[in-house]
């Protein structure tokens, strides 16, 4: 005979526990921890844009700084559990921002796409952006037009397409006003 066999079952002591379940805290803590990884990964530039508690900053930093698998392994699951006292929309928020996957961050990369076509089949776009950005250096975008084209007319890597997106992009951030 089993030493339980179900007879002793109290019913009732379960039915009003409404909270989550072993099995969901568990994927909480995991879903923490990976975002914990994704932070590990990020540049202290882009680490520096993300709204982070001191301590959890400086257990990352450890984490970086650490050489060993099971030390790394040790402060990545420390990570995890500092970060269950946050909020972790935001900090998702502001790591989709910096990864550049957020929806505001795609379709701004879109308009500049846009941009960057327009001015490649007509040189007049550089009156529009040198109204919108009254500080823009028009005649790097024009050399970088014209060897663009020259580029794709001799079949060579579009290094002058992609330096144009890049200046549009400076453009457009030193312009935050700009939509």
């Amino acid at each position: 005979m089993n030493e339980y066999d179900g007879d002793d079952y109290d019913e009732e002591e379960f039915e009003g526990y409404d909270g989550p379940s072993k099995s969901q805290l568990k994927r909480e803590s995991h879903a923490l921890q990976d975002l914990g990884k994704e932070l590990i990964e990020l540049r202290a530039d882009q680490l520096a844009k993300i709204p982070l508690p001191e301590d959890l900053l400086e257990a990352i930093h450890d984490h970086q700084r650490f050489k060993k698998h099971e030390a790394k392994r040790r402060q990545l699951q420390y990570i995890g559990r500092l970060m269950r006292s946050l909020d972790p929309e935001p900090i998702q928020a502001a790591l989709d921002d910096v990864k550049g996957v957020s929806a505001t961050e795609v379709a701004r990369q879109h308009r500049l796409e846009r941009q960057r076509d327009e001015l490649m089949e007509d040189e007049g776009i550089l009156f529009r952006i040198a109204e919108a950005n009254p500080g823009a250096d028009l005649q790097r975008l024009r050399v970088l037009r014209r060897n663009a084209i020259k580029e794709r007319e001799a079949g060579k890597p579009p290094k002058s397409y992609r330096e144009i997106f890049r200046v549009l992009r400076e453009i457009d951030e030193s312009n935050p006003t700009e939509d």
